[in-house]
């Protein structure tokens, strides 16, 4: 369900294509809309397009560079990248001042603090809303309804993502209860969470210690036509959270049970811990039960498993949970072990 540029960025430029096709005959408009993914891959600027198209382009470009190869690359080219990020961000906001993702995306990496990208965001959330609304109220009204459809939801999608990272940040910052607002006023918007919100208001329960709520939360989205049901990893942390603080570990163990038990790398991630940093466009769009999203919720659960630090360092969840990991997948902390040796040996 996250948010995925290139396709929206696909989305964006088709939408504005067929519209480019009205008044012709059907076996024009069908001859014309066969070229449409090749021109799209090969020859872009031939299509039909806005600045704000432009500028999302350029979005989707940036994205790539810093969500997708940062996390992965060495400190020079790290710097390279952040560099050509910044330069695309600008770019994309000359072409189009109201270019939400961009300006957020740019405020994410100039703003001094957590708290102060927090105040940014709160700041000028209601001017967002107010264009994306507007953007969509300028929907023709004799556009196909499925078309409709489709470009009602585009236009409001900066909106969700500024929302979501809204309540993404407040979760950081510890506001818990406003995370949780925001979560819930994203949902509102978007049944369907495109944004996958609803993981983020998965930890703010566990941080508020709620978890007559979380179960709420649980029960109510179960009854939405989800692609999935919630026993993502996400869910699964926190419920598992809730039961450690209660010290019910026989609880704890069997979430933890059922986490290794839905991703078949869960081990290695439990035991490494690995943090990734936040995606700047929106949550990084990762397979379900992939290793890729076990190592995502690892790290945004951080705020979980970091609550009282103990004698090593650690948060005392965090260690328990390296512990009973290793006991239970002997082999996962072997693997583990032994990667950590060639990479110290590698000096990396």
């Amino acid at each position: 369900m996250a948010f995925d540029p290139q396709r929206e960025d696909y989305q964006r430029l088709g939408l504005r294509f067929a519209r480019s096709l009205k008044g012709k005959n059907a076996a024009q408009a069908t001859r014309e809309f066969i070229t449409f993914g090749r021109r799209f891959a090969q020859d872009r600027d031939s299509l039909p397009q806005s600045d704000s198209d432009r500028a999302f382009h350029l979005v989707t470009l940036a994205s790539r560079r810093i969500d997708y190869e940062l996390p992965f690359a060495d400190e020079q080219r790290a710097h390279r990248i952040i560099d050509d990020g910044h330069r695309i961000l600008e770019e994309a906001i000359s072409l189009d001042p109201h270019c939400y993702d961009a300006i957020r995306m740019k405020s994410a990496a100039a703003s001094s603090s957590f708290d102060a990208f927090l105040t940014f965001l709160n700041e000028r959330s209601d001017e967002v809303r107010t264009h994306c609304e507007e953007q969509r109220a300028a929907i023709p009204p004799d556009e196909p309804s499925e078309r409709a459809r489709l470009m009602a939801n585009i236009a409001m999608r900066p909106y969700l993502r500024w929302v979501a990272t809204q309540a993404e940040e407040a979760l950081i910052c510890g506001r818990n209860r406003e995370s949780l607002r925001l979560a819930h006023k994203a949902l509102e918007l978007d049944p369907s969470d495109m944004a996958d919100v609803r993981f983020t208001a998965a930890l703010a329960y566990a941080k508020l210690e709620d978890e007559s709520g979380l179960q709420e939360f649980i029960a109510t989205r179960q009854k939405t036509r989800l692609a999935r049901p919630s026993d993502d990893a996400w869910t699964r942390l926190a419920l598992l959270s809730l039961a450690f603080k209660r010290h019910d570990l026989e609880e704890a163990i069997a979430h933890l049970d059922k986490l290794l038990d839905s991703y078949p790398h869960a081990a290695e991630a439990l035991i490494r811990q690995n943090e990734l940093p936040e995606g700047v466009f929106a949550r990084l769009a990762v397979a379900p039960y992939s290793e890729d999203e076990i190592i995502l919720a690892l790290s945004e659960a951080t705020v979980l498993l970091q609550e009282g630090i103990d004698l090593q360092g650690r948060g005392v969840l965090s260690t328990w949970l390296i512990q009973e990991t290793a006991r239970k997948r002997p082999q996962a902390m072997l693997a583990v072990l032994a990667q950590q040796a060639n990479d110290a040996q590698s000096g990396r």
